[in-house]
């Protein structure tokens, strides 16, 4: 005869279960860099007028190209060894460092204050304050390796209509634009597909790393506004792949708004050393 009844299943409902209230739960990641202020200790700052005068300077160039205004440097060069350390303290080392190939060799490192930068270089010892350093940008696109017009290989499948299209957008670009992004994540490919495009597409001489929760790293190519940028978790597992055409992808630029935020805390930090 059938019937509506059913007995419940073994294993389900109260009681059913161990009795113990702790649930072992995955851990989070632990690596998110977040600001932190800090206050360097100086007993007497009677010699250390030079640093505390530029980095005060620093701000108020902050406040300036936060409203739109040129990027602006400071020559660190001159200081003593207490000056040019109280400043190196003060301005620590924020989420943002590039490289600059070429002659000179450029080494690119963003101060904990957002669009504050610290260039160094041979006979180089610079602050530089904007959205990111002028020659980041200038000299991103000269080639380190040239591209090369290699033929169609082994595994090749999707990257010729690939680089049809960054090839476009790059001869036609325009800074007014909006930024054109080519998501590989989302797209089939090979790997001989991405070192056919690498190929083809050459590499530049600016490299970006953003460190952040995981990392972002970008290249750019040989190939004028094209960048590789790319995205790891916290496991350093590659989480998004692109390609984006533009002067300066934006996960490496400070904001107007970050901008008038590093100077407000800088100001802060030199109001608690004086």
């Amino acid at each position: 005869m059938v019937t509506n009844f059913h007995m419940p299943p073994v294993g389900y409902g109260p009681g059913s279960q161990p009795e113990d209230d702790s649930f072992d739960y995955m851990s989070m990641p632990q690596d998110m860099r977040t600001f932190t202020a800090h206050f360097p200790e100086v007993d007497d700052v009677s010699g250390l007028g030079a640093a505390l005068g530029l980095m005060a300077e620093v701000a108020n160039a902050a406040d300036r190209v936060a409203r739109g205004g040129a990027p602006e440097r400071f020559d660190l060069s001159t200081l003593d060894a207490a000056n040019r350390g109280l400043i190196a303290e003060t301005m620590g080392e924020g989420e943002v460092a590039m490289k600059i190939r070429g002659v000179p060799a450029i080494r690119v490192q963003e101060s904990v204050f957002a669009g504050i930068w610290g260039l160094g270089a041979a006979g180089m010892d610079v602050i530089e304050v904007a959205q990111a350093p002028a020659q980041a940008k200038a000299r991103a696109f000269e080639p380190v390796r040239p591209a090369t017009p290699d033929g169609a290989g082994m595994g090749v499948v999707n990257a010729p209509p690939l680089l049809v299209e960054l090839l476009d957008k790059s001869g036609n670009y325009r800074a007014s634009r909006n930024v054109h992004v080519v998501n590989l994540t989302l797209l089939p490919h090979t790997e001989g597909d991405l070192a056919w495009l690498d190929k083809r597409l050459g590499l530049g001489s600016t490299d970006i790393l953003s460190r952040g929760y995981g990392n972002c790293r970008v290249t750019a190519t040989a190939t004028p506004h094209v960048w590789r940028v790319q995205f790891f978790n916290s496991m350093d597992t590659l989480i998004l792949d692109t390609f984006e055409v533009t002067d300066m992808p934006e996960v490496a630029i400070a904001a107007g708004e970050d901008l008038a935020d590093s100077a407000a805390r800088l100001r802060d930090v030199l109001e608690a050393i004086r």
